[in-house]
């Protein structure tokens, strides 16, 4: 299965979400793949070993065309990797929105040899890259911080999503995932509320605790199971983990 991380909104846990989700499937002795996607390349940077060099990124399989298995590196714990290049920020400008362009990673992807899990950290802006992951994706999680700005910002990942349902000619499967909630504050409980309402079923029953560890663990470049094993937030991702598997998300 291959699952976009996506919202056109940042700060809201993208990153982090799909680390942490792989790095759960990957305990759970899944086989998981790894894309960074996204030109501030974060996730390559937690990863800490990925290669500096354009060559050996993302951006040469859109550039020289070079298969993704030969860009592939391991994630020690996780599975595979494909990392990211600061470069992507060009993909746009240089290829345009054309068809082949768009559907240049479902290609890529299909052409791999790889048959587990995917998971695909997208750029937070609405361009070529991003349609190039859901235009991949099997389903969307988005990641939506529990304040009413990015509430906001759900509804439109929403109609953008719609938007797409035409041309992809499918409706996307999507599941909204609540990050940065605080059962401290009243707010967190209405945006749940709020989001619940919005999308009913769609919406996550998993909620992200709003969690020291998991905001550390990237800063050691770890993901949150092999950081803090114990901690609230690698509860929260388990969990989240097996939601998704229980509704058929992943192999």
């Amino acid at each position: 299965m291959r699952i976009a991380v996506f919202n056109q909104k940042g700060g809201v846990g993208k990153t982090t979400t799909a680390l942490n989700l792989g790095a759960a499937l990957a305990r759970a002795e899944r086989q998981v793949l790894m894309i960074d996607l996204d030109p501030q390349a974060h996730l390559s940077a937690i990863h800490g070993d990925a290669p500096g060099d354009v060559e050996h990124s993302v951006f040469a399989f859109y550039q020289d065309h070079r298969p993704l298995a030969e860009i592939m590196i391991e994630w020690p714990g996780i599975g595979r990797f494909v990392p990211a290049h600061a470069e992507l920020i060009k993909v746009d400008s240089v290829f345009g929105k054309g068809p082949n362009i768009l559907n240049k990673l479902n290609a890529g992807l299909n052409a791999s040899t790889d048959q587990g899990n995917a998971i695909i950290d997208c750029c937070p802006f609405l361009g070529v890259l991003s349609l190039n992951a859901v235009f991949a994706a099997d389903r969307v999680l988005v990641p939506v911080s529990s304040d009413f700005l990015s509430l906001r910002g759900a509804l439109q990942i929403e109609r953008t999503l719609a938007a797409l349902e035409p041309v992809l000619k499918r409706r996307v499967e999507r599941r909204y995932l609540l990050t940065r909630f605080d059962r401290r504050r009243n707010m967190s409980f209405e945006v749940q509320k709020r989001m619940s309402e919005h999308f009913g079923e769609e919406l996550c029953a998993t909620v992200i605790s709003e969690n020291v560890a998991v905001a550390e663990a990237p800063s050691v470049n770890r993901d949150i199971f092999s950081h803090a094993a114990s901690s609230r937030g690698a509860q929260d991702y388990r969990a989240l983990m097996e939601e998704l598997t229980v509704t058929g998300w992943f192999v």
